[in-house]
């Protein structure tokens, strides 16, 4: 019971980071969830399997999220995932009073100044 225990929550906490990697925008609730879920896996094992099976549950937490991610990059579900539409639009601007604006020169605004009162 406690090494299933363990492997769930290694698989957990790899499941939640790619999850929030790929899935969920941000470092959020489940990118937490996964950090905890891996430390918990480890202090687990540590605890209660021992020492021994303590640093290969670290060591696999490592080995499996890093496989996990590369296996992710490498796969075709990332590709279906991301926009790959070509936008051929172009804007075009419309100015009614171009033509009579062409020849009139942009009047500069009058400076005023407010005059002060002394008492």
């Amino acid at each position: 019971m406690n090494i299933f225990l363990v492997v769930l929550l290694v698989l957990a906490g790899v499941a939640l980071l790619l999850a929030e990697m790929f899935l969920l925008p941000g470092f959020g609730i489940a990118g937490i969830s996964g950090f905890g879920c891996l430390i918990a896996a480890v202090i687990v094992a540590y605890i209660v399997l021992g020492r021994v099976a303590g640093y290969i549950t670290l060591g696999a937490c490592v080995v499996l999220s890093a496989l996990a991610i590369w296996g992710f990059l490498r796969s075709s579900a990332l590709e279906k995932m991301a926009l790959d539409t070509k936008i051929d639009s172009q804007v075009k601007l419309a100015d009614n009073n171009l033509k009579e604006r062409e020849g009139l020169e942009a009047k500069k605004p009058k400076k005023t100044t407010k005059a002060t009162k002394k008492a």
